[in-house]
């Protein structure tokens, strides 16, 4: 099953809408298949360590990180695909919470005469498929918010110049993190301070960056911008205001950027509706990455799921900008503090939904 997890990890944030899955076909003590959930969401990992196996499928145990599934989508259910191929036990480790499976995968497996056993590495297989998960219950993606923090509690020199806060290997982290969501969303507050481009730069990793999306209520971003100049590489989303001036619209469309319009009260784009038009249109992990604003109005409506902290050792001085205000640092304290964890000289401290 740790093997099986593991491959699954690596369709994170190329699989939406699909969870990303794992499976390891075993016969006789050997592995004879394995499989893990192809860019798009197809074939599924069952199939895939199915097909890898051929015949020596039959007579296997199936370990996979979620329950199979049994409908009829896109594709026929791999529950029918393991009973054809002989497999005689299937070990899961979660239930699928999409109600169009919710058990029955498991049921049918069962009433062809196949063991069934659930629960093995659940653990892991739930912070793994967070994203699918919440995206079933909440109609919304997994939110992980993540700031890079100083010493003295700033994200930002006086001004909102950027200063270099944390070290190589937690920025290193933080690429991986991003090529595992499948989107990363910022103000438009950092992507005008900043300028910057929120792709997956880890070596030989580039096409796992994530869609990126800027809150931009009046579409202030400029269309020589970084992102607007690579947006026909990695998508771009800007989410704007119904009142925002249309003009701006054309030279950001020229670029290849999408405008995508979201209701807004008292200038600030609506999270919550935003966050569920996301997640229908297949979006179930999305990393936070903006400012003390976007940070504090995430943790305000309640919408953040994960909270990672990269904390570094070095001040940035009593005149930068603070990571958090009165009510945010309130807020964040409604998540469970995890363990921290020491990357190279930062520390990473991790809240989670409790």
């Amino acid at each position: 099953m740790n093997l099986a997890l593991a491959l699954g990890r690596r369709g994170l944030g190329r699989t939406w809408p699909n969870p990303a899955v794992g499976a390891v076909l075993v016969k006789d003590g050997a592995i004879v298949g394995r499989g893990w959930t192809q860019p798009g969401g197809r074939p599924h990992a069952e199939v895939e360590a199915l097909r890898r196996a051929g015949d020596a499928a039959r007579g296997a145990t199936l370990y996979v990180t979620l329950e199979p599934c049994s409908h009829y989508g896109k594709s026929p259910p791999c529950a029918d695909a393991i009973v054809a191929a002989g497999v005689v036990r299937v070990v899961s480790a979660l239930e699928d919470p999409n109600p169009e499976v919710a058990g029955n995968g498991h049921a049918r497996l069962r009433a062809a005469g196949i063991a069934v056993d659930t629960g093995v590495g659940a653990a892991q297989a739930r912070r793994d498929h967070a994203g699918h998960t919440r995206s079933m219950q909440d109609g919304r993606p997994h939110v992980t918010l993540k700031l890079a923090i100083s010493a003295d509690g700033k994200v930002a020199a006086a001004g909102r110049r950027p200063v270099p806060i944390t070290g190589e290997a937690a920025r290193e982290r933080v690429h991986l993190m991003r090529a595992q969501s499948d989107a990363i969303l910022i103000g438009i507050g950092t992507a005008l301070a900043d300028d910057p481009l929120l792709t997956c730069r880890l070596p030989g990793m580039k096409t796992y960056s994530p869609a990126r999306i800027v809150l931009d209520t009046t579409l202030r971003l400029p269309p020589d911008s970084r992102l607007a100049q690579t947006a026909r590489d990695v998508p771009v989303w800007v989410i704007a205001g119904l009142h925002a001036p249309g003009g701006a619209e054309g030279a950001l469309l020229a670029r290849g950027v999408e405008v995508q319009w979201s209701p807004a009260y008292d200038g600030r784009i609506n999270l919550s509706a935003e966050l569920k038009l996301l997640a229908t249109g297949g979006i179930t992990r999305l990393l936070v990455e903006g400012g003390p604003t976007v940070a504090a109005a995430f943790l305000a409506a309640d919408l953040v799921d994960e909270a990672m902290l990269f904390v570094s050792p070095k001040p940035v001085g009593s005149d930068g900008i603070d990571a958090f205000n009165p009510s945010a640092e309130i807020a964040l304290l409604r998540l469970q503090q995890g363990e921290a964890e020491q990357i190279g000289p930062d520390r990473l401290e991790v809240y989670q939904r409790r």
